[in-house]
């Protein structure tokens, strides 16, 4: 535990004080949708760390309400990561599924005691009957229901008798109140949907805000400690507690911000978009912030946790610099992994005055690490070294190998140039050197100063490693699209070359390849005949464009060290900006904070809402797209209008045209401000979701790759975003992606 306490340790310690609680009970709830990524790591570590440090327990509980979006998949992921990070849930996992009865129960007593109604109106009415925060909402007519109507009607969507959002069963509490989360919020509604675990026997399904609470409840939660969009549902989750009368003591809801971290996207949906559009290879794309990729990538448990406790625990909206994650990881492995040479691109040397073999023993670790350990370095007449720790015509400062200045090998001998050896091209292909004999690492007495070591490999000895170099994905500090995607994020070496310590040394996986970085042998691809090493993080951060520096305390020291980056929170007109797309208009928060903290935009948003009832797919283009052009000019320098904008949305709506084909219709109206409709009738870019058009293609794609369809067979699943990916491309993205991962996926089964 952190020696200065966050605020929710001092709740629970007052609540243990005052005799309120006798024990501390938490619990872990995501949304079996998707891979766990760094902001659930967070949360694992507020909710399991808490219950341990005051002997209490943590429950892991699925919120899997929504089938439609859950798999077993995502279960063993999130498992999987709470255990992989140290920690463990009492008894076995809890899914809110198990008590979909008892829930139901809840509901019927609701409707009995006059607070709950099954309405009738669509989705666009009952959107625009809630009003907005300036206009009180107006109750449905259908709240005139009798109870008798109302437990009927339940009923008889319990049992299949209606069609998906015919009904809905609604919460009767004040549609004037001015937290629009208590005008008649949804308690159930209708999803005729295969559940991954109840299967087919449940055709309604909670809504979040009823569930939570009372699985909260029969699980005898002391502490509901949820991220700050759930702020504004707290009166739900405490009225539906209350009108049911239940026994005390009754779970309360604490709520903390959740993390955002620069260059970094952690929605989960746009997560899906990147595996599913092949943009990355599955959730555990070392590139990814999931768990999954963070583990393949090499991290270490103890730099996230570490990484956790640095941030702290804030009710403050603020964004981290993903330096300091990296920070963290450095600090960690710089005390554990043994140093070692590896030569990326390979020149040979020559050593013309060595004969022989011998070989060095050389120590694993610095002088300023306490550990012990050596290997043996082969040393002979024929070595490799970095293609740029050679050059002819050296700038002022090169201190390594040059025509008129001498390098040392490190752990080993001065060498001196004497010769260069070029192809046709004029490309060097061999350096001829000579050797001091005198001048050995540890017992030199040549004489000669050198001013730099560098890296060194016998040939006959090295050993060849593929490389996988990683970078950020995104190469913007607040990345809100495809379009910020840093295409060099992964540069792949297969002629790269190691020590053979390193190939036979079993015990370590993790090493520093000295002026390198810290690597790690792929845990899916390394095998001795082909050894596959990931870059976890450079020696330092190679990014550095902050805007200023922070302290942040760390581990194990007694002094404070800098990271790079900086924390901004929110003005208060920001934060109610924030709470508003957020609680009330459903937006993730990573896209409210964007559009929140930007005058420019929050203003084209608001703007287009009033045009245009659809609050996500509008943020979404406006994040995506207009804020790129609104980087660039004043908003009353844009050839397009709010209004165009709102017609390209509508069109995406109604799924005219895919995504993709809206960035090309957005692009032409920044260049010609044409209307969306013109331009998608010009350019013929209507969307194709004819499965007869889309299967031929299919069919084609899988015989032209016979190699991938056997991995997929075999169980590389992650195979089935590369067979979207590529029908897409051949239809120039006029294919519709929800038909065609379905089609695909049929295909391949």
């Amino acid at each position: 535990m952190s020696e200065s306490k966050d605020f929710l340790r001092t709740i629970v310690e007052a609540d243990l004080k005052s005799g309120k609680n006798n024990e501390v009970i938490t619990r872990f709830p995501p949304e079996p949708n998707g891979f766990p990524h760094i902001g659930h790591a967070k949360s694992i570590f507020i909710n399991f760390g808490i219950a341990r440090d005051y002997n209490g327990h943590c429950n892991l509980r699925m919120d899997d309400t929504n089938p439609s979006k859950e798999d077993t998949k995502y279960v063993d992921a999130l498992k999987d990561a709470v255990e992989w990070l140290g920690f463990q849930w009492k008894g076995n996992v809890h899914f809110t599924s198990d008590y979909f009865p008892k829930i139901y129960d809840y509901a019927i007593e609701l409707i009995k005691n006059g607070k709950a109604y099954v309405d009738s109106l669509t989705e666009e009415e009952i959107r625009e009957y809630r009003g907005n925060v300036n206009t009180p909402g107006k109750r449905s007519k259908f709240a005139q229901r009798t109870i008798e109507e109302n437990l009927d009607l339940f009923e008889r969507m319990k049992n299949g008798e209606f069609k998906d959002g015919e009904h809905i069963l609604r919460a009767k509490i004040d549609m004037s109140a001015a937290n629009m989360k208590l005008r008649d919020p949804l308690l159930y509604r209708i999803k005729h949907s295969h559940h991954f675990r109840t299967g087919d026997e449940w055709c309604i399904y909670p809504m979040y805000d009823f569930a939570h609470c009372l699985s909260d409840y029969i699980e005898g939660i002391t502490h509901s400690i949820c991220t700050l969009e759930f702020e504004n549902n707290r009166v739900i989750y405490n009225w539906v507690l209350t009108e049911l009368g239940l026994d005390l003591p009754r779970p309360y809801q604490y709520e903390f911000a959740r993390l955002g971290m620069n260059y970094t996207v952690m929605s989960k949906r746009k997560l899906l978009e990147l595996v599913e559009g092949g943009q990355v290879l599955g959730w555990d794309d070392p590139r990814l912030p999931t768990i999954a990729g963070y583990k393949r990538r090499g991290y270490t448990k103890e730099s996230i946790l570490n990484f956790c406790d640095q941030i702290g625990i804030t009710k403050t909206n603020s964004m981290v610099d993903v330096a300091q994650l990296e920070f963290c990881i450095r600090d960690d492995l710089n005390k554990k992994v043994p140093r070692v040479m590896c030569v990326l691109d390979p020149i040979k040397v020559t050593i013309e005055n060595y004969d022989g073999f011998e070989e060095i023993d050389a120590s694993y670790y610095p002088h300023d690490v306490p550990k012990e350990g050596t290997r043996i370095l082969p040393f002979s007449k024929e070595i490799y070294i970095e293609r740029d720790d050679f050059c002819e015509n050296p700038p002022k400062g090169y201190f390594r190998l040059t025509p008129n200045q001498a390098v040392r090998l490190r752990h080993a001998y001065i060498i001196s140039f004497k010769e260069v050896i070029k192809d046709a091209n004029g490309n060097i292909t061999e350096i001829k050197a000579e050797y001091y004999a005198d001048s050995k690492s540890g017992s030199d007495t040549s004489g000669i100063k050198v001013k730099s070591a560098i890296q060194w490999l016998s040939i006959k000895e090295a050993k060849q490693v593929e490389i996988r170099l990683y970078d950020r994905l995104f190469k913007t500090e607040t990345p809100v699209g495809i379009e910020d995607i840093n295409t060099n994020s992964l540069e792949i070496i297969k002629n790269a070359f190691v020590e053979p310590a390193v190939i036979n040394e079993k015990i370590n996986v993790r090493f520093q390849f000295e002026r390198q970085g810290y690597f790690y042998a792929d845990p899916e691809d390394y095998t001795n005949a082909k050894p596959v090493f990931n870059k976890i993080v450079g020696l330092k951060d190679s990014w550095g464009k902050k805007t200023k520096v922070i302290e942040a305390p760390i581990k194990s020291q007694s002094k404070k060290v800098q990271i790079d980056g900086t924390e901004i929170a929110m003005s208060e007109d920001q934060k109610n900006l924030f709470t508003k797309y957020t609680s009330t208009l459903g937006l993730n928060a990573e896209v409210a904070n964007i559009i929140a903290r930007d005058e420019s935009l929050s203003k084209f948003y608001e703007e287009s809402l009033s045009m245009l009832n659809s609050p996500v797919s509008l943020a979404n283009i406006i994040t995506n797209e207009v804020a790129r052009e609104l980087k660039q000019m004043d908003i009353k320098d844009l050839k397009f209008s709010v209004k165009q904008i709102t017609q390209l949305v509508k069109t995406l709506d109604d799924e005219i045209i895919s995504n993709k084909m809206a960035k090309q219709v957005f692009e032409d109206m920044v260049k010609t401000g044409k209307d969306p409709k013109q331009i998608i009738e010009d350019k013929g870019l209507v969307q194709i979701s004819d499965p007869s058009v889309i299967l031929p293609i299919i069919d084609e794609i899988i015989a032209k790759n016979p190699d991938n369809l056997a991995k997929f067979k075999a169980g590389n699943t992650k195979l089935l975003g590369f067979f979207v990916g590529q029908v897409l491309k051949s239809t120039g993205g006029k294919a519709n992606p929800k038909v065609v991962n379905t089609l695909v996926a049929e295909k391949l089964k």
